[in-house]
């Protein structure tokens, strides 16, 4: 038995080291330990212990141990997009239907949707890069693709592709998708320091701290983060984060817990980015200026990050390793003026209206162009692509929306019979919060305490549990309308909802 054990953690390993090889950061720690081998620190007399000893020492064996949790993250959640069967037919025509709206507005525009820039306009966007608010565009025939409204009129059509959906099921709730997702209980064994009151950051910071040495729960925060920090390693980070993180090390650990840091590398494909912006005019880099426009310009708390939101969003939509990582599909179309042809976006991904949105909070954390496109970038690839492709994972948008509906359905029957009696979708006065992961509708000191629980349990079910405790909060004010008009009003301003406590609350609820 003993044996077999042994086997099977020799296989583990041989695979693992084989799938090391295939990543980016391979050849930089490979390198590192060569030096290692070569020098002092280690003796060949004992050179396993020496050679583990000097790779602690030097920060190597921590940057291992994160490089294998980032790659065991890959391989769970982030695996292929896997649609049933029966849902495959509906993701691939929705995707069908998006580039076709492309190809027509580029008709309609009579443009293409991909050629080189004129020297002239390269001159001109290179001078502007820092300030592109003020690059002159004719943006007023362009449109977004789509919105989440229309996105989720695609969803609520699902059932035409479930065979067995019977007759008499409502065919504007998601209950007839054969997907499993989790019960309030179920939710309470994942976020257990929430439901077993816990001091969290975003209830009471300055209430007094348990711990000798420090006055307040913030204080305490602060100093047990600079310790995680310190130690760097991404599992225990994850750990700390469960419980918020204070505002003066977030920025520091979530590009930690993501490996999301920036080395010379790093800057460099940046900068290839930057070159394949400046020389290729993309139709879609109209949408991006468009939707910028529309989202975070007229923001009262994103406004002031414009030109910063321009970069990164223009180098993200350039980015083929977006593409590949988060299994997205792209046309392949020719490059007018170069005997060539390219992925349409190369980034796979084509933007909606409110897209620009899931990159603004990272702007109050960092105000270095490349370090925040980077953790966008990992926020995106691990999270944020879920929320707007058809998929049966259990943290996809299908799963979220049906999950929504069972806790309200659950926990909140009043609730739910009201909105059946005024004939309003429930998922219709919540979709844009989950689609956007509350992004632009939430202050955003509350929206990135929800961000820090979202990476400190590594998953998107907060979403809809904290739309239901909005409801349940708002409900009285709910029950006086009977139009969708009027309560969206009743849910349009949630300047003052405090995250934290009504999660609890949630979590709590009998």
């Amino acid at each position: 038995m003993e044996s077999i054990k042994d086997d099977a953690i020799h296989n583990t390993a041989m695979k693992l080291a084989e799938e090391l090889k295939n990543l980016s950061i391979y050849k930089s720690i490979y390198s590192d330990v060569q030096k290692l081998v070569s020098s002092p620190n280690v003796n060949k007399e004992d050179f396993k212990q020496s050679l583990q000893q000097a790779m602690k020492e030097k920060g190597l064996d921590t940057k291992l141990r994160n490089t294998v949790f980032h790659w065991v993250r890959t391989q769970g959640k982030q695996s292929k997009l896997d649609p049933l069967t029966s849902l495959s037919k509906a993701s691939l025509q929705w995707e069908k239907r998006i580039h076709k709206s492309l190809n027509s507005m580029c008709s309609d525009l009579e443009t293409s949707l991909a050629k080189i820039r004129s020297q002239s306009e390269q001159e001109e966007l290179t001078e502007k890069w820092n300030e592109l608010s003020t690059y002159s565009l004719d943006l007023s025939k362009y449109r977004p693709v789509y919105a989440p409204k229309d996105f989720l009129d695609v969803l609520l059509t699902l059932s035409g592709y479930v065979p067995f959906t019977r007759e008499d099921e409502p065919k504007w709730e998601f209950s007839h998708l054969p997907l499993q997702v989790k019960n309030l209980e179920q939710l309470r064994k994942i976020y257990v320091e929430w439901c077993n009151g816990e001091p969290l950051l975003g209830v009471n910071p300055n209430m007094p701290s348990t711990v000798p040495g420090f006055a307040t729960l913030e204080a305490e925060r602060i100093g047990l983060g600079e310790r995680v920090s310190a130690l760097g390693y991404a599992p225990v980070i994850q750990e700390f984060l469960k419980k918020g993180s204070p505002q003066c090390l977030r920025a520091r650990l979530w590009s930690q817990v993501l490996g999301a840091e920036v080395k010379q590398q790093q800057i460099a494909y940046f900068n290839q980015l930057q070159k394949s912006v400046l020389e290729v005019d993309l139709m879609i880099d109209k949408l991006i200026f468009k939707d910028v426009q529309l989202t975070a310009s007229n923001d009262d708390q994103y406004f002031v990050f414009e030109d910063l939101l321009y970069q990164v969003m223009l180098c993200f939509s350039r980015d083929g390793e977006v593409l590949s990582r988060a299994r997205s599909t792209a046309l392949t179309v020719p490059v007018r003026g170069r005997n060539e042809r390219t992925a349409f976006p190369p980034s796979g991904v084509v933007p909606f209206h409110g897209f620009t949105m899931y990159a603004t909070p990272f702007c109050y954390l960092y105000d270095d162009p490349v370090q925040l496109y980077y953790i966008f970038r990992a926020f995106y690839i691990r999270y944020w692509h879920r929320l707007h492709y058809i998929s049966t994972h259990p943290q996809g948008i299908v799963s979220l929306c049906l999950l929504y509906e069972r806790l309200l359905e659950a926990h909140e029957p009043l609730l739910w019979i009201h909105f059946r009696n005024i004939n309003i979708n429930p998922i219709r006065v919540v979709f844009k919060w989950i689609m956007r992961a509350f992004s632009g509708h939430l202050p955003p000191d509350q929206l990135l305490l929800l961000w820090d629980s979202i990476l400190g349990y590594d998953c998107l079910e907060i979403l809809p549990l904290l739309a239901v405790a909005i409801l349940s909060f708002r409900k009285e004010n709910i029950f006086q309308v009977n139009t969708l008009q009027n309560v969206d009003a009743v849910l349009a301003d949630l300047s003052t909802i405090s995250v934290v406590p009504l999660l609890q609350l949630a979590l709590m609820k009998s």
